[in-house]
């Protein structure tokens, strides 16, 4: 099949589950010459909702299928979005003073073809300016204290507005959002934590959890809602340590897992992998 000049598209769709989804689907993506370069359903049983997410190329205008699109979402009373597969999707990222999750994916964007453009480093510190400028994204500093945070809050959302942000990435940004932030931004925000939380809350939870004697360690990204630390979860890995760890090992065993997991997430986002199930996620990896 010659596919030169074809837009090369994904779809992706939730829905109340019904008979016929999937045929009305691919019917309608056959009858504007689409030809399905990939698939992957999910049903959930103890929601009702059906997921899907389609690539596919055709020559046909992307108005007009898009057109037909809003059609047949009318019918299942669908949720979609349709984008230009590999489009790097404008993304602003938050940090505070380290710089591993940043600086890896700095790297993956420029070397492993990451599908986001950084338009942006946001941080209430000026210690990773320079390696925000090394890799030639714009910084802003923008200093967040208990008196200023709601001045703070309203610069991000300038910032999110100036540059047509379309992810925000809290790479180990050690600030809480407040709850108004979370829900205007809500489905564009995603978080790295150390995954021991709850049980190791507070300053150095490495060395919490080293006193405690843990055989594992990981991080979890997630959505970033109102319930701090709450949020759907997205990607989450562990390390398995034992008692020859020290502190500085568990920490830089815990940064590696950190980068891993919110690459992961970060990536997923981008290709649009990631639909909300609830309070949960389906990821179609």
């Amino acid at each position: 099949m010659n596919t030169d000049g074809d837009l090369h598209l994904v779809l992706s769709l939730s829905c109340p589950d019904r008979p016929g989804i999937v045929s009305a689907v691919a019917g309608l993506l056959a009858e504007h010459g689409g030809n399905i370069t990939e698939s992957q359903q999910f049903g959930d049983p103890s929601t009702g909702l059906f997921f899907m997410r389609v690539q596919v190329q055709t020559a046909a205008p992307r108005d007009a299928l898009e057109q037909a699109l809003g059609e047949l979402a009318a019918r299942f009373d669908m949720e979609w979005k349709l984008d230009v597969v590999g489009r790097p999707m404008r993304t602003l990222i938050l940090v505070s003073k380290a710089g591993h999750c940043l600086s890896d994916l700095a790297y993956r964007q420029r070397g492993e073809r990451l599908p986001i453009d950084v338009v942006g480093v946001v941080s209430n510190h000026t210690v990773l300016e320079d390696l925000a400028r090394f890799y030639g994204y714009p910084f802003h500093h923008v200093p967040v204290t208990r008196e200023t945070k709601a001045a703070a809050e309203a610069r991000l959302l300038e910032l999110v507005e100036q540059y047509d942000v379309e992810l925000v990435v809290l790479a180990r940004y050690m600030q809480v959002l407040s709850d108004d932030l979370c829900r205007r931004l809500e489905g564009r925000v995603i978080n790295i934590h150390h995954s021991f939380l709850p049980s190791f809350k507070g300053a150095r939870p490495y060395a919490q959890a080293h006193d405690r004697g843990v055989k594992l360690i990981g991080a979890t990204a997630h959505y970033v809602t109102a319930d701090l630390d709450e949020g759907p979860i997205i990607e989450q890995d562990v390390e398995r340590v034992d008692h020859s760890d020290d502190e500085q090992e568990m920490v830089a065993l815990g940064e590696d897992v950190e980068r891993r997991v919110l690459a992961r997430a970060v990536r997923w986002h981008a290709e649009h992998r990631v639909l909300r199930d609830g309070g949960r996620t389906v990821v179609f990896r």
